[in-house]
């Protein structure tokens, strides 16, 4: 890691989310808001469609850089902002792509910017993670 720049991309992966990864991660979270799961309750408070939760969009993000950092125990500080929905069409889902870039560097920590998209959206915005060299 001594020999990294800003700009270096770490990591990157696309991860596909079908409807049964939503209800996964609602039996895992507990989080059973049907605009995760139904398409009528999603459309009549005025979304796009079913949509991934936020949560789990965020976790997904984050899990990209482990391999590279070899131990999730080096991350000292994760945050987003939610800017966008992952809409989770019923038949071809939806991919959520992560490209992780050095934002920042010092002696003892790195700034890790996450790009993380959605149908060529921008759905986190300033996803940055703080880690320990």
């Amino acid at each position: 890691m001594s020999e990294l720049t800003v700009g270096d991309v770490v990591a990157q992966r696309t991860v596909h989310l079908t409807r049964e990864s939503l209800v996964r991660y609602a039996g895992a979270s507990g989080d059973y808001n049907p605009i995760h799961y139904r398409d009528d309750v999603a459309t009549r408070v005025g979304l796009p469609g079913v949509l991934a939760h936020g949560m789990l969009t965020m976790g997904l993000a984050v899990e990209t850089i482990v391999p590279w950092l070899g131990d999730s125990g080096r991350i000292l500080e994760y945050g987003v902002r939610f800017t966008r929905p992952v809409v989770v069409d019923a038949e071809a889902g939806a991919d959520v792509e992560v490209v992780a870039t050095v934002g920042a560097l010092d002696e003892q920590t790195l700034r890790i910017d996450l790009t993380v998209s959605s149908a060529a959206t921008t759905v986190l915005g300033k996803a940055q993670v703080r880690v320990r060299r």
